[in-house]
């Protein structure tokens, strides 16, 4: 097992979100091409990210300088709540209000008012929990 967004854990969590439909297949249908970095806020920088390409992970791994198109942040302890039960849509909203998810990079607001964005979004929190971690 890796822990949470090392190199393994994220190669891992791309395999999961492409195994996945409601993720892959769904952000296909539109276009959707992003690198999205994950870590831990009062970090300095993200500690794992994806690369989306056509709604499929094509490149993961340790944050080594990408350019990110979204970056999000939270405590250690709300992304382990999260991996376990992961989110919905209310509890999303609450916790982006809150400042308990960041969006160091990307916009909330447009996301979340897409629902071809917003599902696949709320879904890649219920897959992070069945990636294996320490």
């Amino acid at each position: 097992m890796a822990a949470l967004f090392s190199d393994d854990w994220m190669v891992d969590f791309g395999n999961a979100w492409n195994d996945e439909t409601e993720l892959g297949d769904a952000l296909n249908k539109i276009a959707f091409n992003s690198v999205i970095g994950y870590g831990y806020d009062g970090e300095a920088t993200p500690r794992g990210y994806i690369r989306v390409e056509n709604g499929y992970v094509t490149a993961a791994g340790a944050f080594a300088g990408e350019a990110l198109n979204w970056d999000l942040r939270a405590s250690a302890a709300d992304w382990e709540k999260w991996c376990k039960s992961g989110i919905g849509m209310m509890a999303l909203g609450l916790a982006y209000t809150t400042g308990k998810l960041k969006f160091k990079v990307g916009d909330y607001g447009a996301m979340i008012k897409n629902p071809a964005m917003a599902g696949p979004f709320i879904k890649s929190f219920s897959v992070m929990g069945t990636v294996p971690r320490t």
